[in-house]
């Protein structure tokens, strides 16, 4: 698939950009530099085709993350069709922006120049300076404005090459959120996976601080990883608040939430990502990271405790996983893709209600002042997650205890443990 990077020192709008061509806030944008430290991407789809959208971090930072953000940069260029160049229209140029430039050249490849925050047009008299940088006319855009942006797609389309890309339709790839309280592996994780370092990774907390998605076909299937900021109890800053909210938003568009826990550092938090997870109506995979630090006398023990502190998630698959060692990395995959299939499950009306009749013969059933609860039929008219509408004589008449026998006989009978699924009882309709 074709490709476009947008590149820039830091805080000239490469998230503002990155959003508005994407038409969601996907990344996480702030007057801070340095949000941006990994590679985003996304697919641009229009009437001429698609490509693939890349945003990068802000180069000639002079931060501690500058030659690792670099790396990814290379990375991303060396696959690039055409690179976005992005200068703030409203400053000087900086000398980081030259430096960029030069950086630019070398990569043989083509370049659009792109000032950013040009909001009105008397502003654009003072572009003159950008002409030395050596692309040409700059097309001012403003993202707050809504300026340019059209001129800025149109451009974009007509420097892209040809391409000779099938238009049928592609199934979509299996999306896999990957959560966890901040240094429990996460990103480590996600390079051991792919095999290299993808996503930066560091002893300290809050490394990660958007979420992170990568694309890749692993057994003939496409999945989409999304690696997410670290979910604390309490944020410390304005950009770690706005990374968790979006980590809560990945899980709710998630097919597949790989929740990573630390076998050092577990309890309550872990029980309440994973509740939201499955309220969500999600299947969780629990990865027990850094398994390869747990000494080997001590992993029996250690298993025991996690299984104790998870009793609560009992029902869900757990993988005990190393990204030194590479350790059931590939086991991931395989529960990923059995859980993202169990959930799509449709019964037949018939079977489910033949269920029913079983169940009902083997429990006491609910009876208010002589009037049994009758179950008239159930049908499941949804899946991921499934739902089953029971349909009775009276909703109200159903207690907790016989909504939870027909949960758990769901949960055995139709082998439904480790996915969640839902429950709806509604009345018959009145005639006339």
């Amino acid at each position: 698939m074709r490709k476009v990077v947008i590149v820039g020192r830091p805080n000239v709008g490469k998230s503002s950009l990155y959003n508005r061509l994407l038409g969601r806030r996907d990344a996480v944008v702030a007057d801070e530099a340095g949000v941006t430290r990994d590679l985003k991407e996304a697919v641009v789809e229009g009437e001429r085709g698609r490509f693939k959208l890349v945003d990068t971090g802000g180069l000639w930072s002079g931060d501690a993350w500058e030659p690792k953000i670099k790396e990814k940069v290379d990375r991303a260029l060396a696959e690039a069709d055409l690179i976005l160049f992005l200068v703030d229209g409203r400053s000087e140029l900086a000398r980081a922006d030259y430096e960029v430039a030069d950086y630019l050249r070398k990569q043989g490849k083509p370049v659009l120049l792109v000032a950013t925050k040009v909001d009105h047009p008397n502003h654009e008299a003072y572009l003159g300076e950008l002409y030395g940088l050596g692309f040409g006319a700059p097309l001012a855009t403003s993202v707050e404005h809504k300026r340019g942006l059209e001129e800025l797609e149109e451009a974009i389309w007509e420097r892209l090459p040809a391409t000779d890309e099938e238009t049928e339709v592609e199934v979509p790839p299996i999306r896999i959120a990957i959560i966890g309280r901040p240094n429990a592996g996460k990103s480590s994780l996600l390079n051991a996976i792919l095999g290299e370092e993808r996503v930066i990774v560091s002893e300290q907390p809050g490394t990660t601080r958007d979420s992170i998605d990568v694309e890749l076909d692993y057994g003939g299937t496409r999945f989409v990883l999304v690696d997410t900021a670290g979910i604390r109890k309490r944020p410390e800053t304005a950009v770690e608040h706005f990374a968790i909210q979006r980590a809560h938003r990945v899980i709710k568009e998630a097919d597949v939430v790989v929740l990573a826990v630390d076998p050092f550092e577990l309890g309550d938090r872990e029980l309440k990502m994973a509740g939201e997870a499955l309220e969500a109506g999600k299947p969780v995979i629990l990865a027990v990271t850094k398994w390869d630090a747990v000494p080997k006398e001590e992993q029996r023990e250690v298993r025991r405790r996690i299984r104790e502190k998870l009793a609560h998630l009992e029902n869900l698959p757990i993988i005990y996983t190393s990204a030194v060692s590479g350790r059931n990395i590939h086991k991931i995959f395989q529960e990923a893709t059995r859980l993202y299939h169990k959930a799509r499950i449709r019964f037949d009306t018939g079977d489910l209600n033949r269920w029913v009749q079983l169940w009902l013969t083997r429990t006491r059933v609910p009876n208010f002042r002589g009037k049994p609860l009758k179950i008239f039929y159930v049908t499941q008219p949804e899946v991921a997650p499934p739902l089953f509408v029971f349909f009775v004589n009276q909703p109200d008449f159903v207690t907790r205890a016989f909504e939870n026998y027909i949960k758990n006989r769901i949960r055995e009978d139709l082998d439904l443990r480790d996915v969640p699924f839902r429950l709806a009882w509604r009345g018959r309709r009145q005639r006339g």
